[in-house]
């Protein structure tokens, strides 16, 4: 079945099931590998892309309920106000270790500053509470979240 997506503005199309999860069809299908495969469930958030904003977990997200909302991956993260800080943020404050889960990291993050500007530490930890990070660089990425968010 045809299913066609807006992927960081661009339209596309791919022939797969309707109940792919988003993840496949975003690595496989178009190539865009940036978005990275966890754990497969949803509970470590190295996934992570957003629709219409929001952060969802791709793993889980099957490409039928999309619909005709507007994906962003990582890969176009920069060309929003949140993305840029974020990066600039993440390299100043040298938050990565391995990298694996940072580009989940920053979309849960991008996802946080859009709705919340100057969050707390309590806002911080509970948005990125669901994103898992095995070099245990949480207290950078805290951080790094507050500087981008101008504190």
């Amino acid at each position: 079945m045809a299913v066609k997506l807006t992927i960081n503005g661009i339209p596309h199309e791919a022939d797969v099931d309707s109940d792919v999860p988003l993840l496949w069809v975003l690595r496989d299908v178009l190539g865009m590998t940036g978005t990275k495969f966890g754990c497969g469930r949803a509970l470590c958030g190295a996934c992570t892309v957003h629709v219409d904003g929001q952060a969802v977990r791709s793993c889980q997200t099957p490409v039928n309920s999309v619909g005709d909302g507007a994906i962003t991956t990582i890969e176009a993260i920069s060309r929003t106000p949140q993305g840029v800080a974020l990066q600039k943020a993440w390299l100043e404050l040298d938050v990565v270790q391995c990298g694996y889960c940072q580009s989940g990291q920053i979309m849960s993050a991008a996802a946080l500053l859009k709705d919340t500007p100057k969050p707390t530490d309590d806002e911080i930890d509970a948005a990125m509470s669901g994103n898992v990070c095995r070099c245990g660089t949480y207290q950078r990425i805290r951080a790094a979240i507050k500087h981008a968010a101008g504190g």
